[in-house]
């Protein structure tokens, strides 16, 4: 294992944007659009010390989130990386031991965690002058992350501060053309073993599916929904009938700014209510808990600008005793690999939408996660090699290219 307390500066030498069409096995429907195919957007940053891989979550329109691929892939190139090849490439040693704009030094981060990957800890501050786009953020620090622990010998894992070697898994299900072909897919899941079912929801398709899979999957079956914020506030005494159906929590069904709505409905009902696109970051976390908008938190390292942040959020939540679980947005193994490592901390108490690789995809850009069995049934392996502890398929990423890939320098 190398020495992490080695002052060397790591020198970024450039950085390449993949972009890749990839087939989903079946289509995938949420209250916001229908996906037959993932756009995949995939950052690859070499360092004069190693490489490393990260993906951007955002999908192909902006109907989900204000980002999608394009405007990522164009942030990135325009602005952001640039600005880290600046700050960290061949030429920028003047400014790699300044302090950022807001007076922090480069190597702080969450606690102990990000004293270790000065380089990672070092991307956010450094993108800072460009507002918002988080999950084009992110794609850089996980790429950077990556790299900073292979050259370290070190896992996300062990990074993060994982406490166990096997996480458990829910599925996502979208919304079906008719209910006898989601009750298949349901039961499908539930066979393969997955320890989870999140249904999604909208306005009409909400009360007879949900009450359809509860029956099929007894009382006993781990069961919540997600609304992806196709509700208003008229619609609570609707969802509040949804406590009959005994849901481990529903998930964000008003806007995402609507946090008064929220908390309206947490009061109105017993099933827990849960947030996910008014979750930014540590400072929006503790906010909503501290309104009662409220009691569960949906983490998702794209949406909060990266892993380190994300690192953060549960932090918070675990000392107030909010249980927390990790969302999915479709990705490849690239992706897949640092959610599970996520999912391992202590303060994940909920199965995430941590799928096996072959939930979305006949064929994957890493090696795939498989599901466990025996007594590891519904459950995937946290990846213990260094990085991510996953290997990209380079020529899977050429074959699949929808466009010539680009690669930055200074």
């Amino acid at each position: 294992m190398s020495d992490t307390s080695s002052t060397a500066a790591t020198e970024i030498e450039r950085i390449e944007l993949h972009r890749l069409e990839v087939p989903l096995v079946r289509p995938f429907e949420t209250s916001f659009g229908r996906e037959t195919v993932r756009e995949v957007l995939l950052v690859h940053v070499v360092t004069d010390a190693g490489d490393g891989w990260g993906e951007c979550v955002a999908g192909r329109d902006p109907f989900y989130s204000g980002e999608y691929v394009d405007g990522a892939a164009s942030v990135i190139e325009r602005y952001l990386a640039p600005a880290l090849l600046d700050r960290h490439g061949r030429h920028a040693a003047q400014h790699r031991a300044a302090p950022d704009a807001a007076g922090t030094a480069p190597a702080e981060g969450p606690g102990s965690r990000g004293a270790t990957v000065p380089l990672a800890a070092s991307v956010a501050p450094t993108l800072a002058f460009v507002a918002g786009h988080r999950m084009a953020k992110a794609a850089l620090e996980a790429a950077v992350l990556d790299a900073e622990l292979r050259a370290q010998g070190r896992s996300m894992g062990e990074l993060f501060g994982a406490t166990r070697e096997w996480v458990d898994c829910g599925v996502s299900v979208g919304i079906a053309p008719t209910l006898e072909e989601l009750l298949d897919e349901v039961m499908g899941y539930v066979e393969e073993g997955y320890r989870r079912i999140k249904l999604k929801i909208k306005p009409g398709w909400d009360l007879v599916p949900v009450g359809a899979v509860r029956e099929e999957l007894g009382p006993r079956g781990l069961l919540q929904v997600d609304a992806n914020t196709a509700y208003t506030a008229d619609d609570i005494p609707l969802l509040a009938q949804l406590d009959a159906f005994d849901l481990l929590l529903i998930e964000q069904p008003f806007a995402e700014e609507d946090l008064a709505s929220h908390v309206r409905l947490a009061a109105a009902c017993r099933t827990p209510v849960c947030l996910d696109e008014s979750i930014l970051d540590v400072t929006t976390a503790v906010d909503a808990i501290d309104r009662g908008a409220t009691s569960v938190v949906n983490i998702k390292a794209g949406r909060m600008g990266g892993y380190l942040e994300a690192l953060r959020v549960h932090d918070a939540c675990r000392e107030l005793d909010v249980p927390v679980w990790c969302g999915g947005m479709l990705e490849t193994g690239v992706g897949r690999a640092a959610n599970v490592a996520l999912a391992a901390l202590p303060g994940f108490t909920l199965p995430g939408d941590t799928s096996a690789s072959g939930r979305y995809f006949a064929e994957d850009v890493t090696e795939p996660f498989v599901l466990g069995d025996g007594e590891h049934r519904g459950q995937l392996r946290v990846p213990d090699a260094a990085g991510t502890g996953v290997t990209v398929r380079e020529e899977l990423v050429r074959d699949w290219a929808g466009t010539p890939a680009v690669a930055i320098t200074r």
